[in-house]
């Protein structure tokens, strides 16, 4: 007996140190081939938080090899395990709308009148975060303006492929449209927001309801750092920020071929560009260009990619690419001049912001209203983490007022 329990606590150990060794070395090889520049807002707190985040998808993989639970569940889980309590000054319920999950937020001051209604669609790259991951941001927003939001828990990927996501957020929305009556909301003060992917879905949305004559006008789109196409993943923003946490440019790239079809073995052809034909991409070139990026932002060691063939079985794959609902930055000027006042936020080292950026151009070139908002020591998710004690970034916290 003493024998097997010595061998036991021996297995244990060697197990226990095995596996401390696989989760730091993962750790050191992410730590070391990632970058923060010397602008970002406090560098070593991103640095820490990055490496939660590395820590956190490795224990997730050693599960899913032993057999446990998914990375991506793990991932999820540990996200999402974090509830707030009741909060006095908020009326919170989860309802449905359209058998689409969604949290409305309604500040219990009386109002003189209609308040204004906000549509949230969470970020986290069409496969991560939920209710919870944004249930601050939500809070805040909904008290600090006054608002009633309603934020989105749509289908995620890769087990639910586009167009899911995009069809959860846009009848989401148009349920709580039809019935605004029962929110004490103003018709002609409806918002549609979301950061990253959540931008996506928001812009996404926004272009689908700019034509619809049957109900009210959006007032505004406000969208964080979104991700708004994947024909260019060169772009200078995706050259200048590619290990920039916390997302780095293969991570964005992977995110959206999960979204897409769940399958990522065309990752390289996607970050080289040889996804989409090269007369297709120079049809393309009247939106997404790194010629219409203002050069303050290509000078930090940008160098124009050359085009190169693409394979007619890869592009078979990834043609709805092209799709204005998938990649909004596509839509046809038609769409978009029709498209309401736009508030814009961007981070200067985020791999998104040309995404921005070139969003920007679109819409101030058809006369849309648009307020930009630039962090200048922004890195991709700062907002997330505003009003999370140490974990929170001067930074985005005035990300956060300028939304407000």
């Amino acid at each position: 007996m003493a024998i097997a329990y010595t061998f036991l606590v021996l297995f244990l150990s060697v197990f226990i140190a095995a596996f401390i060794f696989l989760v730091m070395g993962v750790i050191n090889f992410d730590y070391c081939n990632s970058e923060i520049p010397p602008g970002v807002s406090q560098p070593v707190k991103l640095r820490i938080i990055h490496m939660i985040l590395i820590s956190t998808a490795v224990v997730g993989k050693i599960l899913e090899n032993i057999g446990i639970c998914s990375q991506v569940s793990f991932v999820r889980y540990m996200q999402s395990r974090k509830t707030l309590g009741a909060d006095q000054n908020l009326f919170i319920e989860d309802l449905c709308f359209d058998m689409v999950p969604v949290r409305i937020y309604q500040p219990k001051t009386p109002s003189a009148s209609q308040r204004r209604g906000v549509i949230f669609f969470h970020g986290g790259g069409w496969v991560f975060g939920s209710l919870e991951t944004h249930e601050k941001l939500c809070r805040w927003i909904a008290k600090e303006s006054k608002s009633v939001v309603v934020s989105v828990g749509y289908r995620l990927a890769p087990e639910h492929k586009y167009p899911a996501a995009y069809e959860d957020c846009l009848n989401a929305t148009l349920h709580f449209m039809k019935n605004i009556e029962h929110y004490g909301v103003d018709p002609a003060r409806i918002i549609v927001s979301g950061d990253s992917a959540g931008g996506n879905l928001a812009a996404a949305v926004s272009q689908t309801l700019a034509s619809r004559s049957d109900l009210p006008k959006l007032r505004a789109q406000i969208l964080i750092y979104p991700s708004l196409q994947a024909l260019d993943f060169n772009l200078p923003s995706y050259q200048q920020n590619r290990a920039v946490p916390l997302l780095f440019r293969e991570r964005a790239a992977f995110y959206v071929l999960q979204y897409l079809n769940g399958d990522a073995s065309f990752l390289e052809d996607v970050l080289q560009g040889t996804h989409i034909p090269s007369d297709t991409i120079l049809n393309y070139r009247k939106w997404v260009n790194a010629d219409y990026i203002p050069e303050k932002f290509r000078v930090r060691g940008y160098k124009p990619h050359v085009l190169l063939e693409c394979a007619t079985e890869v592009y078979e794959k990834t043609k709805k690419f092209c799709e204005p609902n998938l990649c909004p930055l596509l839509a046809e000027d038609a769409i978009v001049q029709q498209l309401p006042e736009t508030f814009l936020l961007t981070c200067e080292y985020d791999v998104l912001r040309d995404d921005g950026l070139l969003y920007k151009k679109r819409l101030e070139d058809n006369s849309v209203p648009v307020t930009w908002y630039h962090i200048e020591d922004g890195f991709h998710g700062i907002i997330n983490s505003f009003n999370s004690d140490w974990f929170s970034f001067s930074a985005g916290k005035r990300g956060v007022d300028n939304i407000v």
